[in-house]
């Protein structure tokens, strides 16, 4: 399933030949909420129904989440070639080049679309430590924000802009909310306040659990059920 790129050029007659999206979601949060981990999850079981996926991460001088995915899910586990997981150092606060200027990174994705029309979604990945971390919608077409519980349970009800307006807010580490004293039971109530009808989910990335719901998710909300393009090209 591919989403029709809105900068249509020429008359309504040309639209059918108009460049095709490659639906994107963008996912963000703070440094070590989970982000890349969350990735490394879902992956393999996007893996497992079919779909065809690459990754961007955007960091300020390093590029170690990205060699790391690599050499996860492309090297060893040869989900994905390994010329699909691309690091981006941005030489600034990573959230920038995501909302105000994703220059960069639409250059990437635009090679991509060009040079891998096969593909069904691709993932962007952007650190930041602040709830205010969004993504432009000329980047991403649905936004992940993922926090974790050793934050407290006041993060949801800080409301952030992060918070508030992603597609899917994710609850990340569940397991160490007795250690921390984070009562999961608040941070459920103060989701639902922030958010409204909004959804957001319950996950421990260690053991995988809620991967399958925010897996589902994806397929439903981002790629509307479609199945691989691979597939589809099959019928």
């Amino acid at each position: 399933m591919v989403l029709k790129n809105e900068r249509w050029k020429g008359r309504e007659e040309d639209m059918a030949v108009a460049t095709e999206r490659i639906p994107r979601v963008g996912i963000g949060g703070p440094v070590g909420s989970g982000k890349s981990m969350l990735i490394e999850r879902m992956v393999p079981m996007l893996a497992e129904r079919g779909y065809s996926v690459s990754i961007i991460s955007n960091d300020v001088i390093s590029k170690e989440d990205a060699d790391r995915m690599r050499a996860n899910l492309a090297t060893e586990r040869g989900l994905l070639p390994e010329n699909l997981v691309i690091g981006l150092a941005t030489g600034g606060c990573p959230h920038t080049a995501v909302r105000e200027d994703p220059s960069m990174n639409m250059a990437v994705i635009e090679e991509m679309e060009e040079q891998h029309p096969e593909l069904d979604l691709i993932i962007i990945e952007s650190g930041g430590d602040n709830i205010t971390t969004t993504f432009s919608p000329l980047l991403a077409d649905y936004f992940i924000y993922i926090i974790d519980v050793a934050g407290g349970d006041k993060y949801p009800r800080k409301g952030g802009l992060g918070i508030r307006s992603c597609d899917l807010l994710i609850i990340n580490k569940i397991d160490l909310a007795p250690m921390v004293g984070a009562d999961l039971d608040v941070m459920r109530e103060d989701a639902q306040t922030i958010r409204g009808e909004k959804p957001f989910l319950f996950i421990n990335c260690k053991t995988d659990y809620g991967m399958t719901d925010v897996t589902d998710r994806i397929v439903s909300d981002l790629l509307f059920g479609a199945g691989p393009k691979s597939i589809q090209h099959d019928r």
